[in-house]
């Protein structure tokens, strides 16, 4: 089992640059790929950003140049830096982390965060 607890978001003005914080514990977080998937009303939740634990990374063409995945290991820590903000970026932020074991696919979610984008 992975525990995720996400912070920061809330409500932010266009061109702002907040920073979502991703907090994990349990088993062997490490050992997770992790990601940041978002949710706007009326939409499909979708993968924002993922963060191998080698640190390769992967953005939605919508993000790129704009947000920045990061993971510290020793502290289980994962980050979405988010700048120049658009109102379409609107959505619940959600962290995730999964892995593969064994033809088994393991698959956790943080609560979520809201980040609102307006004047």
């Amino acid at each position: 089992q992975v525990q995720l607890v996400e912070s920061g978001g809330g409500l932010v003005q266009p061109g702002g640059s907040p920073r979502l914080s991703c907090a994990a514990s349990g088993s062997s977080p490490t050992g997770y790929n992790m990601g940041w998937y978002r949710q706007a009303p009326g939409k499909e939740r979708e993968l924002v950003a993922s963060i191998t634990p080698g640190r390769t990374t992967n953005y939605v063409d919508s993000v790129k140049g704009r947000f920045t995945i990061s993971r510290d290991n020793a502290l289980n820590l994962v980050e979405l830096q988010m700048n120049s903000l658009k109102p379409e970026d609107t959505a619940v932020y959600y962290c995730n982390a999964q892995r593969w074991s064994l033809g088994i696919k393991y698959n956790y979610w943080g609560q979520g965060t809201q980040v609102t984008v307006s004047s």
